[in-house]
């Protein structure tokens, strides 16, 4: 699963969920200003910074890093990146780090060049597969769970968090960016799964009205309509298909195209004439 991206979202969308892992109040957010910035040097980002929104000396920064596997660089890496935000941004507050792992094998352990950090707190560490669970958990911690539940309940925690959304947030928008990161979630839980068998599994009438939904479901439209034209010239012409065909396919998103053409691969009479009719698809088309 992206977990990046997947996060990187939650907290644009839901930023008090990281004080809530934490054990603070997700009301502390309200001094805060979510940001992801880069460090030049190295051209890389953290996956959150949570920057204060006031120059309050006493207001910490906050830098999050999730983690998906087993790294035992993670340290290393996460206090470098620190180091270097420090050099080249020179805040006046102090800062603290997050270190949120999938499961607690994935925990390098903690350095002995650092060892403050982990005595003084400077750096708080999540196991998402220890967070306790609750009946009733906020939207953000429900989103997390999602992205930890086991597949086969999966589906119902789909659909709860949907109808949290729609209980919870009164603007239309949020709703809908929230549904869209939980379709998002969902197809990336089950990469194996076509949009076909994601649409019978979950059955989630609000999703299916998501623009991200109905992308996906377009683009696997697309995806199938190539793979149809590609089985008939196999069948028809050659078991080899030239590379510039395959490209000029591979460059038409217009589902309506991809019918067209592969009406004429189906009719047409020799291969020469099949590849004269693709040369002739229009670049708006692509």
């Amino acid at each position: 699963m992206r977990t990046d991206t997947i996060f990187y979202q939650l907290f644009q969308l839901v930023p008090s969920v990281l004080f809530e892992l934490i054990g603070e109040s997700a009301s502390k957010y309200d001094s805060y200003e979510f940001s992801s910035r880069e460090v030049k040097e190295l051209a890389f980002r953290f996956d959150g910074i949570y920057l204060p929104r006031t120059d309050d000396l006493e207001t910490l920064i906050y830098f999050v890093e999730v983690q998906y596997r087993k790294q035992d660089s993670f340290y290393w890496d996460l206090f470098g990146e620190i180091g270097l935000f420090m050099s080249q941004y020179q805040p006046k507050q102090n800062w603290r780090a997050v270190a949120i792992f999938a499961k607690e094998s994935f925990d390098p352990g903690p350095l002995v060049q650092y060892q403050e950090f982990f005595d003084s707190g400077r750096i708080s560490i999540v196991y998402l597969d220890k967070l306790p669970q609750s009946e009733r958990p906020s939207l953000g911690l429900g989103m997390i769970q999602l992205v930890q539940e086991p597949e086969a309940t999966a589906g119902n925690k789909a659909r709860e968090l949907a109808q949290q959304t729609r209980q919870q947030l009164t603007s239309f928008d949020a709703q809908e960016k929230i549904l869209e990161l939980i379709d998002k979630i969902l197809v990336y839980k089950f990469p194996q799964l076509s949009r076909q068998e994601l649409e019978r599994m979950f059955t989630l009438d609000e999703l299916k009205q998501t623009q991200y939904f109905q992308d996906v479901k377009q683009e696997g439209r697309v995806e199938e309509a190539r793979d149809g034209i590609l089985e008939v010239f196999k069948l028809r012409f050659s078991n080899d298909v030239p590379p510039k065909v395959v490209e000029k396919l591979n460059q038409i998103q217009d589902l309506s195209c991809l019918k067209e053409i592969h009406k004429k691969a189906v009719t047409a009479k020799n291969i020469t004439e099949f590849r004269s009719f693709l040369k002739q698809v229009p670049d708006n088309r692509v």
